[in-house]
């Protein structure tokens, strides 16, 4: 029987990146159903809390075989406190997710911790996790009116491969 690997925390000089887990079910959701997340990453549905947890199981399953999965991001500077005013403590998501049988880096903000680094910040941590792991290409896609998440794989040094179904295709050599 082959041994299950253990996902990894991520720490940057602003992030921790946690492996999703079924205690985070609650504020993932919340995250995923957030308007402006959704628009981007949900074709604007509003996902259920099974989808969800699907989706939290499929990651720790990928992980577990030592394939890539999805991180939750927290603020390092917030981490050990509770969610306060209504603020998430987990502000976003990055990492991979099989889309149409190709691994795809995703990631993905809150509008109030958007245009600060933070995704440029969790994508390089997630694409340096993809580069130890063996990977030698990392795509990924993004809406066509999402210019600022292209910003942000055009400064990671992706390039534009394709655009058609509404999305831009971009590739990354490690």
């Amino acid at each position: 029987m082959a041994e299950e690997k253990r996902a990894e925390a991520i720490q940057t000089e602003h992030l921790l990146l946690l492996p999703f887990a079924a205690d985070d079910c609650d504020e993932l959701l919340a995250l995923f159903q957030h308007p402006a997340v959704r628009r981007d990453l949900c074709d604007d549905k509003i996902m259920p809390r099974e989808w969800m947890e699907q989706e939290i199981a499929a990651s720790e399953a990928r992980f577990a075989q030592g394939a890539l999965g999805l991180w939750s991001l927290r603020l390092r500077s917030l981490r050990l406190r509770a969610a306060q005013n209504g603020a998430f403590r987990i502000i976003g998501i990055a990492g991979f997710l099989p889309v149409r049988g190709v691994l795809q880096l995703m990631y993905a903000l809150l509008p109030d911790y958007r245009r600060r680094g933070y995704a440029t910040e969790a994508a390089t941590a997630a694409i340096e996790i993809a580069k130890r792991c063996g990977r030698h290409t990392v795509v990924a896609a993004t809406d066509i009116p999402n210019v600022a998440s292209q910003q942000v794989l055009l400064r990671l040094g992706f390039r534009e491969t394709a655009r058609n179904d509404g999305l831009v295709a971009f590739e990354k050599r490690l």
